[in-house]
C-alpha cells in the first residue's frame, strides 16, 4: 500500500518529517513558500535527545562535518562577569555521549537545514515545491485535499503542517488566532572567531544572566564562527510576522549598559545584528493541539516556545521521529491514518507542552531581579552541573528510528 503525505512549510520541521515519512515507507511531497530552501543566518544548540535522531537517520557523519561540539556550558553573571555554575559537555565524546548516548552540538541553522535537505533528495519517494505554499485544505475519512497558491489541487493520506509560527495550516485546523507577543527582543549575529580577538574566541556555550535580559554565545561551523544571541525585554515596531529586521550595535550597547566590561567588550567586537521579536503560544493543553482527523501539527506550527530551553527545533525533529513511526504504523490495514496520527499527538502533546512551560520559567529565572536573582545565583554557584544537566529532557528516546 502506497500512502502520501502532503507537508506545508520546507523548513527544518518540513525537512525533518518529509525525511522521516520517507523512512517509514510513505510518498512526501513537500510544499514550501519560498524560491530556495535557505535558513536565517544564525545558530541553534542540539541537545543529545535530538543528536539521538539524526544520528538513527544515518546523519551523524554529515553533523560531524557541519557542527561545532562544545567542551562546556558555563553560566556567568552578566553584571559581575563571575562564573556561575558549570556544566561539562565533553565535546564529541565527553560526558554529555557516556551519560545520554550523543554529543551536544551547536550548528548553524543553515548547515542543518541543508543536511536534512540533502537525506530527503536522497529518497527516491520524496517530492519538493518551492514557491508554492499551501492557501487550504479540506478532509474527508478517505482523503486530505490540499490547495497550493499555484497548480492544480493534490489529494494525500495525510496533511502535516510544519508551516512555522503563523502557520496556515493551524489556522484553519484549530482557528485559534495568532501567536502572542511576548516582550522579548533576540538580537542575534554570526563572526569567524579568526576575526575577533583571541581573548574573545570561544569553544563552549556561555550564558550570561542579567536583569531583563541575557547574553547566549557558542561555537558553530566546525567551531570556526561564533554566534551571539541577546535576548532583552522590550517592544519593536513594524509587521509582527517579519521576524528578521536589521539592527544597530548600538541600540543593544543602550540595553545592555551596567553590565560587565567583559560582556560589553564581546558584543562590542561583533557586527552585522538582525533583531526578531519573539512571539509564543501558551504550553499545549491536549492532543487536539497536535492532529485532528487527518490532519496533524509539527514543530512551532503545534508548539511555538521561547528560546530559553534551546529546544524549539529540537522539538520539531522529535516531533518527527514520533510521525514516523505512526505513519509506519498506518500502513498497516488494521490501522488507520487518523488513528494514527491521534496516536502521535497523545504521544506528543504532553513533551512538547512540558518544554513549552519550562522555557517560560527559564526566562524568568534567567531575567531575575531582586531576590530572585540573589537566589538564583546562590543555588548555581551552589549546585552548579546539578542545576544545568537535565536528565528528563536528555534522557528521552524517541520512537521512530
Amino acid at each position: 500500500m502506497i500512502r502520501q503525505a502532503l507537508i506545508a512549510g520546507g523548513g527544518i520541521g518540513g525537512l525533518a518529517a518529509a525525511l522521516s515519512a520517507s523512512r517509514a515507507g510513505w510518498d512526501a511531497r513537500l510544499f514550501e513558500r519560498a524560491p530556495a530552501f535557505s535558513e536565517v543566518g544564525a545558530g541553534i544548540q542540539l541537545g543529545p535527545n535530538v543528536v539521538r535522531v539524526l544520528h538513527g537517520w544515518g546523519l551523524a557523519q554529515a553533523l560531524q562535518e557541519v557542527a561545532a561540539f562544545p567542551d562546556r556550558l558555563q553560566v556567568r553573571s552578566a553584571v559581575s562577569g563571575q562564573t556561575l555554575g558549570e556544566l561539562p559537555l565533553g565535546g564529541r565524546a565527553g560526558a554529555m555521549v557516556e551519560r545520554y548516548g550523543a554529543p551536544y552540538v551547536t550548528v548553524h541553522r543553515a548547515d542543518l537545514q541543508g543536511l536534512l535537505l540533502a537525506a530527503v533528495q536522497q529518497q527516491t519517494d520524496a517530492k519538493l515545491h518551492l514557491e508554492r505554499p499551501l492557501i487550504s485544505f479540506s478532509q474527508n475519512e478517505q482523503a486530505v485535499t490540499v490547495k497550493a497558491i499555484s497548480g492544480p489541487e493534490v489529494e494525500g493520506d495525510a496533511l502535516i503542517g510544519a508551516d512555522g509560527l503563523w502557520s496556515t495550516v493551524r489556522q484553519q485546523l484549530l482557528g485559534d488566532g495568532l501567536p502572542r507577543r511576548t516582550g522579548h527582543l533576540a538580537y542575534r549575529a554570526l563572526m569567524p572567531q579568526a576575526q575577533l580577538p583571541k581573548r574573545l574566541r570561544s569553544q563552549h556555550v556561555t550564558a550570561w544572566l542579567g536583569p531583563r535580559m541575557h547574553v547566549v554565545h557558542y561555537p558553530v561551523r566546525r567551531g570556526e564562527w561564533l554566534n551571539v544571541v541577546a535576548i532583552v525585554e522590550g517592544e519593536t515596531t513594524g509587521e509582527p510576522n517579519l521576524w528578521d529586521h536589521s539592527a544597530h550595535a548600538c541600540d543593544l550597547a543602550r540595553l545592555l549598559a551596567g553590565s560587565c566590561t567583559a560582556l560589553q567588550e564581546r558584543v562590542a567586537a561583533m557586527d552585522r545584528w538582525r533583531l526578531w521579536a519573539l512571539h509564543d503560544r501558551a504550553p499545549m493543553q491536549g492532543r487536539h493541539q497536535q492532529a485532528v482527523g487527518r490532519v496533524a501539527l509539527l514543530g512551532d506550527a503545534a508548539h511555538p516556545m521561547l528560546p530559553y530551553l534551546a529546544q524549539g527545533a529540537g522539538m520539531a525533529i522529535e516531533d518527527a521521529a514520533e510521525l514516523g513511526h505512526a505513519l509506519a504504523q498506518a500502513l498497516d490495514p488494521v490501522f488507520d491514518v487518523s488513528t494514527m496520527l491521534q496516536r502521535y499527538a497523545l504521544n506528543r502533546w504532553q513533551r512538547n507542552a512540558r518544554v513549552q512551560a519550562r522555557a517560560l520559567r527559564n526566562g524568568q529565572i534567567f531575567h531575575a531581579q531582586g531576590l530572585l536573582r540573589w537566589g538564583r545565583d546562590a543555588s548555581l554557584k551552589l549546585l552548579g552541573g546539578k542545576l544545568l544537566d537535565m536528565p528528563w529532557l536528555y534522557g528521552a528516546v524517541p520512537r521512530g528510528l
